[in-house]
């Protein structure tokens, strides 16, 4: 079977190679899918899509109109895709559910990390042969309160490792873990008694700017902020005012809301035109990765694997229990 690969990289010819079934035949395009280039995918039976690749109504129908009946997302999330659409024209929706959710979990944290003990800093300063610890003061963990929106796998993954370092948790989910019984409360418990906010749930319309400014409000002066999930949960614009007001003490984002053009490309010899993106870097108290939080070997492998065993089900008429639209 003949798939479009697009939003690919070298990491993702490297992974199908080592760990997707040998039958697959793969043609790899560097660029984001859209309505303009979505006829390199002539000829394929199917098209495998990442987190920025556009599914709007406008690409599925053109997909349609070439045969293309398949979309193999390698990535959990699907609020690209307009899923509607989709099932209208008959085209099946896989995704990769859980890939190592541990690997989100372990960045978050170590994001809590580095804007707490400043490690970013530290290491620029011993750099500099500046060994002075003035200015990179921390707080410990232990003992903290931690808000946990969205107890999924990331989430409960989460939960597992600040248990670790003695936090205090509070969830909020609506459909809650058993295994985190006791520890749920409503927004705006969490919002109040929390020193760290960390962002697990889906991009749905529910959940757009779940961070805003009436939540910001809510919440503790100097609280800390961290998104590693879908950047449209966080109103950027009112995240900037609460930095500069003080309401957040310390933000570190994985993903943006205009994240798309940004990310995933080297533009270290471009100016970028996202003033709002700029603006946030000029913050001393903000730590950026461009969405790298799920970035493992582990994580990889089991994209690649999952990935391939969707194409091959669909391929043989079978399901995986993966489909969003069968």
């Amino acid at each position: 079977m003949k798939v479009a690969v697009f939003s690919a990289k070298k990491y993702d010819q490297d992974g199908f190679a080592q760990w997707a079934d040998p039958s697959l035949q793969f043609s790899y395009f560097d660029s984001r899918l859209n309505s303009l280039n979505v006829k390199l995918a002539q000829g394929c039976h199917a098209i495998c899509a990442f987190v920025n690749d556009e599914l709007s109504a406008e690409v599925l129908q053109q997909m349609s109109e070439m045969g293309i009946e398949m979309v193999a997302l390698r990535c959990a999330g699907f609020n690209n895709v307009d899923l509607d659409t989709a099932k209208a024209l008959g085209i099946r929706i896989a995704r990769v559910p859980a890939y190592s959710p541990e690997a989100v979990a372990e960045h978050t944290v170590a994001m809590m990390l580095t804007l707490n003990r400043k490690l970013h800093k530290a290491f620029n300063r011993v750099r500099d042969d500046n060994f002075a610890i003035d200015g990179l003061l921390g707080f410990n963990m232990h003992g903290k309160t931690v808000g946990i929106i969205g107890t999924g796998r990331i989430g409960l993954a989460t939960s597992h490792i600040l248990k670790g370092f003695g936090c205090k948790l509070l969830c909020y989910d609506i459909e809650p873990a058993a295994e985190l019984a006791g520890h749920y409360v409503s927004l705006n418990e969490l919002y109040a008694q929390s020193d760290i906010i960390s962002l697990h749930c889906p991009l749905n319309p529910a959940t757009k700017h779940l961070i805003n400014s009436d939540s910001l409000a809510k919440m503790r002066d100097g609280v800390m902020l961290i998104n590693t999930s879908r950047g449209g949960l966080v109103n950027t614009k009112t995240v900037i005012e609460g930095l500069k007001s003080r309401k957040i003490g310390y933000l570190g984002l994985d993903v943006y809301e205009q994240e798309a053009d940004i990310f995933f490309e080297n533009l270290s010899e471009k100016v970028i035109d996202d003033e709002v993106f700029k603006r946030l870097l000029t913050f001393p108290n903000v730590l950026i990765t461009s969405h790298q939080a799920f970035f493992t070997k582990e994580a990889l492998q089991q994209i690649s694997s999952i990935t391939s065993d969707n194409l091959m089900a669909f391929a043989g008429g079978n399901t995986t229990g993966n489909e969003l639209i069968q």
